[in-house]
């Protein structure tokens, strides 16, 4: 960023600090709450927007050229009056950028001046028309537009450096969408009762990016149609440059009759296989010497001194009404060779031995232990270090949920099941677009290294709504001057700075 803007950054937030400083507290005599005699008016010149960030993911969207290859290779209009395919696209996607859960969202934005004066547009789809265009799309379009954002996200891999492609870990997870609806094609009965769609989410644990979503009906087995997925997903990774495939999932996808063609092809794979009568006799009949203690990591580091625990609550409850608890005492951890009936290998079978103690208030009632198994033909890492990584795989149940809470793209609003796909594909795309905005963000060597990478890791982190207060809600005056369009910022907030920084790179 150019010294004007880093001055601005520096003085406001020099200024913020002071205003929040526990020393000058000033007048504690009544509330901190004090405004009075509010007026409201309406600017007769001035005009501003609240998501004033919505330019800096259009300049991401252009740069990677993003709506030309929507408008290339999706064909889904006969007549451009005036929306072309990539406005229809990107308008669901900017929608859930701009905080919006639903498609009559769109109205709001629609009907906002600025809004389409900050994007060049003269209008945008409404609600009804974005619904239409979700009608148009097959199957085919659908994988169409998936192949046009992995080709897409393959520009942003290429400005990451060397590291970024040692491994690339993909899982794989279903997800139940209920709906409240009765008339929409193809929804079905889930195994808990649930009325809705399951659709199989695929993604990349390292950026947390969703290399593919396709919706099924609601009775679908978490497994239907994964083997496919992930080949698919091999095939963008090894594109993109990643040196080593890692493919975890639970164990409703221990695809057995595909491991072997995996393991022929140089892909690791890690999956949970289901605790079984056979596959427990062998762990009870692995010799005591096998097991060794499986000791967790802690789940952060203390930068300060360790801060006294408070009262645990439940416990005390559960102890005072008898309740029967059953507390985990150890883990173990061995392994063994084992050879799935569906397969002419026989792979690591790595078991983890939970010694639990079953109480009622406060007497023990007895000692009982339960197996998990993992099935991985890498025989590099440890035993410990394996089930590490296949439990590093429920973070995508946090991926799942920011799909259905944060970003709304879990939902079904449209008529049949491959409309709803096709919406789902689309609303994602803003997580997608997330991703490749903290992606863009640069390491430069030198003193800052560090910041600038602890930065771009915080940012790939995010929540989705954490993001989206960060970099999308901010509000701008939008100004018209000679050829440029001009968002000037009203208010600062912490990561301006790395806005501003994310904003530089996009405009070389």
């Amino acid at each position: 960023m150019n010294a004007k803007i880093r001055q601005k950054l520096a003085y406001r937030k020099r200024a913020m600090v002071r205003r929040l400083d526990r020393a000058q507290v000033g007048d504690v005599s009544r509330p901190v709450l004090r405004a009075r005699n509010i007026h409201y008016e309406i600017a007769e010149r001035g005009r501003g927007i609240g998501c004033g960030g919505i330019g800096a993911m259009q300049l991401l969207v252009r740069r990677l050229g993003l709506a030309e290859a929507i408008d290339r290779r999706l064909h889904l209009l006969r007549f451009y009056l005036p929306y072309h395919e990539s406005d229809h696209v990107l308008n669901i996607a900017y929608n859930a950028l701009c905080d919006g859960t639903c498609l009559q969202d769109l109205e709001l934005r629609r009907n906002d001046a600025v809004f389409l004066d900050a994007l060049g547009a003269q209008r945008i789809p409404d609600p009804t028309t974005a619904g239409d265009f979700c009608r148009r799309f097959t199957p085919e379009d659908v994988r169409t537009l998936l192949d046009v954002c992995n080709d897409v996200r393959h520009k942003v891999w290429a400005q990451q450096p060397a590291e970024f492609f040692d491994e690339a870990r993909i899982d794989l997870d279903g997800v139940l969408v209920p709906t409240t609806g009765e008339c929409k094609q193809g929804m079905d009965i889930a195994y808990n009762g649930t009325w809705g769609y399951h659709p199989l989410v695929v993604s990349l644990a390292n950026t947390n990016e969703v290399l593919s979503l396709v919706n099924r009906s609601g009775n679908r087995p978490s497994h239907e149609g994964a083997a496919a997925e992930v080949d698919h997903a091999i095939r963008v990774c090894r594109r993109g440059g990643f040196r080593r495939i890692l493919v975890r999932g639970d164990t409703d996808f221990t695809q057995t009759t595909h491991l072997d063609r995996w393991d022929d092809d140089g892909v690791q794979f890690v999956f949970g296989v289901d605790a079984k009568p056979g596959l427990q006799v062998l762990a009870d009949d692995l010799p005591a010497s096998a097991w060794r203690s499986l000791p967790r990591p802690p789940r952060y580091q203390v930068r300060t001194q360790p801060r006294r625990r408070p009262e645990n609550v439940k416990k005390r409850i559960v102890v005072a009404r008898q309740f029967t608890n059953v507390r985990l005492c150890s883990e173990e951890v061995a392994e063994c060779d084992y050879r799935p009936v569906a397969c002419r290998k026989s792979y690591r079978l790595v078991v983890v031995r939970k010694n639990l103690a079953v109480e009622k208030g406060e007497q023990r009632l007895f000692n009982d232990y339960r197996y998990f198994f993992y099935l991985t033909n890498d025989s590099v890492r440890t035993a410990a270090q394996i089930v590490f990584s296949a439990n590093d795989r429920c973070n995508q149940e946090n991926l799942n949920a920011q799909l259905k809470g944060g970003v709304r793209a879990l939902q079904a609003p449209v008529d049949n099941l491959v409309s709803n796909w096709a919406y789902m594909v689309m609303t994602a795309l803003a997580w997608n677009l997330k991703a490749w905005w903290a992606l863009s963000l640069t390491e430069t060597p030198g003193r800052w290294a560090a910041r600038h990478r602890a930065d771009k890791h915080t940012v790939l982190k995010m929540e989705f709504k954490t993001f989206v207060n960060a970099f999308l809600r901010l509000p701008c005056q939008i100004v018209r001057t000679g050829r440029k369009l001009v968002y000037r910022l009203l208010s600062w907030n912490p990561w301006q700075h790395v806005f501003f920084r994310a904003f530089d790179v996009l405009r070389c």
